[in-house]
């Protein structure tokens, strides 16, 4: 099977952005998509160019363009999420992102009216009904098919990076489940979600999709959700990796780490460099790590057992890529990451909101609000 890479620009950015949709006075999740993207697209259009349908009718995601920095993917983000701010406020709802909703049961919410979302459904059953989760995903783009394995590989090394800065759902229908992301785990139930393979060139992608396709596991390469996947039809880099970040400044902060990873890689293989391909086991136990306890995770660094703070590890990272981030023009956005090493990632914010109301979880809800139109907080937990 041949999967044509539609090449991109190096480096180009584009950022995608689940919201949840709440009702003010209960805190739930509401539907209401549907008459939020119906008053939103533009006449003549069958949807908005930039807010979509996810599977839940409370989720709105908006996309950016494709953008040449960060900082210009974070205005175009902005530009989108007042049009939907201001849409849901019309109708008396509120707008926020986390990887989870504090306390919403997931059985009682209704499906988006899309035909591929019911035949997900019908498909997956359990899992699928069950996904009451929220993401960010970073697409960084690529040159050539021959770059976009290696890059998929070396990346997996920085998975507990990305996911101890962005853990934000400790809490599933009203329990504190001890994880910084559960999300992340509710979403592994998914037959194609988790870590992507370990594969040694482009051919042996286009031979694994077929082979899914051939069985019927899947229908299209769009199917297969791993952390981090190529997307031929952008021809970018896609990092699904990230729970819902609750502000701006979060989001500007890991597209810029990725941002700054792809390009730093690809300079490496044009220099005729062989990128890392971390031992699965490592990739494994770290990505467990980062689930379990965010930034507060000791990672595996190498095959000898060493390990280290999460928090050094991301600190090292944002030093070294400094040089690629002024020549990217997102050093703003990447010296972000210690501010959220500050502040504490979202998952430390919600439970000392909680703690601070008697481990009520209204309050983490207004908290999520606040952060969504305030930014993220000066002063924090960590």
């Amino acid at each position: 099977m041949q999967i044509p890479f539609h090449s991109s620009e190096r480096a180009s950015l584009g950022v995608e952005w689940e919201l949840q949709l709440i009702d003010p006075q209960t805190r739930e999740l509401t539907s209401g998509a549907t008459e939020i993207l119906a008053e939103l697209t533009p006449d003549g259009l069958d949807e908005h160019p930039k807010a979509k349908h996810e599977l839940l009718q409370s989720t709105i995601e908006i996309i950016t363009g494709i953008c040449s920095t960060v900082a210009e993917a974070k205005a175009d983000l902005a530009g989108t999420l007042a049009e939907v701010v201001a849409a849901a406020e019309r109708r008396g709802l509120g707008v926020m992102c986390a990887g989870s909703h504090p306390f919403t049961r997931w059985d009682s919410q209704e499906i988006s009216p899309k035909e591929r979302y019911a035949e997900l459904v019908e498909r997956m059953q359990w899992p699928a009904r069950r996904l009451q989760i929220f993401g960010v995903h970073v697409h960084v783009g690529v040159r050539s098919p021959d770059k976009i394995i290696p890059i998929v590989n070396a990346l997996t090394q920085y998975v507990p990076h990305f996911l101890a800065l962005s853990a934000s759902s400790p809490y599933w229908s009203g329990c504190d489940t001890g994880l910084a992301s559960a999300r992340t785990k509710v979403f592994e139930a998914m037959p194609t979600a988790g870590l992507p393979y370990q594969l040694a060139d482009w051919g042996e992608f286009e031979e694994y999709m077929g082979t899914l396709i051939d069985a019927g596991a899947i229908e299209s390469v769009r199917e297969v959700w791993w952390d981090i996947r190529p997307h031929p039809d952008f021809g970018t880099v896609e990092l699904r990796i990230c729970d819902g970040l609750p502000t701006l400044d979060e989001i500007g902060a890991v597209a810029a780490l990725a941002q700054c990873l792809v390009e730093q890689f690809d300079t490496q293989l044009d220099r005729g460099y062989t990128l890392p391909s971390p031992a699965d086991w490592v990739v494994r136990e770290n990505k467990w790590r980062a689930v379990r306890y965010g930034l507060d995770a000791e990672i595996v660094v190498d095959e000898q057992c060493t390990v280290r703070p999460v928090r050094e590890a991301i600190a090292d990272v944002v030093e070294e890529l400094l040089p690629t981030a002024r020549k990217l023009g997102c050093e703003d956005e990447l010296l972000d990451v210690r501010r959220v090493l500050d502040a504490g990632a979202s998952y430390q914010r919600q439970r000392a909101v909680a703690a601070a109301h008697d481990g009520e979880l209204p309050p983490v809800v207004d908290s999520l609000l606040a952060e969504l139109r305030d930014g993220l907080p000066t002063t924090g937990t960590a």
